[in-house]
């Protein structure tokens, strides 16, 4: 089975080198592999002046590996890459085995790491000035049309002496290439993807799947949106522990949430509604006040929950909320 995967990825590649349609998308950009030996997380993020990146670059799937491919981009290196560490090659053979039928690996620029955190990269000769790139444990750090040389190995550095998840890791990655000068182009859209590193996750699976497609400052628009990824997690942590009886716990996350993103209205309102549920009535009233005031259409939204099970079904409490 495994040779018949690994023999028609082969085919498959080989083809697409022969249609000559595999210079077609000059991709050139900064990136970052990873292996999360803690969590066992695989991700990659990546950045460029290039509309959409992260739909051309990035390629993860829990349980298998992640795969960036840049420079003049061949966008199968992704998929066929996956299926070769599905199909159980390490990514250094997955990597191998594919550049050896592309007739033009001299301007690829691609890097993989399997579940297992074993690393491959491949920067081509005649990927464009400054291009390069640095391999470490469980990570690989690539770029090309750089304005630096030094990119690849800020991005290095940072990864390595950032803590935290592998989010926040990657992000540091991101951040230290952008200080170095970046792509020499300017900047236009990022990615940040991780998925869980355990094949009991289901394939389709993403821990994190954050794209910005165009935007002047998308590194800063990342910080933003990680901010309020986490923002998220708290608030679904606290729905599951609303859910389990554990009020305590739901209001905690709750507040970390709100902390994190407080400018967002859902993020106290579904605070009041969990309060309210939980018989705390009076503590969410004047949170329901705040919020009605200054986004009148969430009174209508509470009234269409009626019903729903998503707060009490109870007349004389949901009168006192609206009123």
């Amino acid at each position: 089975m495994q040779k018949a995967i690994f023999f028609a990825g082969i085919i498959m590649l080989a083809a697409l080198a022969q249609s000559g349609e595999n210079l077609i998308r000059p991709v050139h950009t900064y990136s970052i592999v990873a292996y999360d030996s803690v969590s066992g997380e695989i991700g990659v993020a990546v950045q460029s002046h290039w509309f959409s990146v992260g739909g051309v670059v990035s390629w993860a799937e829990a349980g298998v590996g992640a795969v960036a491919t840049q420079s003049f981009v061949e966008v199968s290196y992704g998929p066929l890459g996956l299926e070769l560490m599905r199909g159980g090659k390490t990514a250094p053979e997955a990597l191998q085995a594919l550049l050896s039928v592309d007739e033009h690996a001299d301007v690829r620029q691609v890097a993989m790491v399997d579940a297992r955190g074993n690393v491959a990269v491949h920067t081509g000769e005649n990927c464009l000035y400054a291009a390069g790139h640095v391999k470490g444990d469980g990570f690989s750090c690539q770029a090309n049309m750089m304005e630096k040389e030094t990119v690849w190995n800020a991005m290095s550095a940072a990864f390595q002496n950032t803590g935290g998840d592998l989010l926040s890791k990657l992000m540091a990655a991101l951040q230290a290439a952008q200080a170095e000068g970046g792509d020499i182009r300017g900047m236009q859209s990022a990615a940040i993807l991780i998925v869980p590193g355990t094949k009991e996750a289901p394939a389709w699976q993403r821990t994190v799947d954050l794209r910005i497609e165009d935007h002047a400052d998308p590194i800063n628009e990342m910080k933003r949106l990680v901010t309020v990824h986490r923002a998220y997690v708290h608030m679904n942590k606290g729905d599951e522990l609303m859910t389990a009886g554990d009020l305590d716990g739901a209001l905690k996350e709750y507040a970390a949430a709100e902390k994190l993103y407080p400018e967002n209205v859902e993020m106290p309102y579904w605070t009041a509604v969990g309060l309210v549920n939980a018989g705390k009535v009076d503590e969410a009233a004047p949170m329901f006040r705040r919020i009605f005031k200054e986004k009148p259409q969430w009174k209508e939204l509470t009234r269409r929950l009626k019903g729903t099970g998503l707060i009490v079904d109870d007349e004389k409490v949901l009168k006192r909320i609206l009123e």
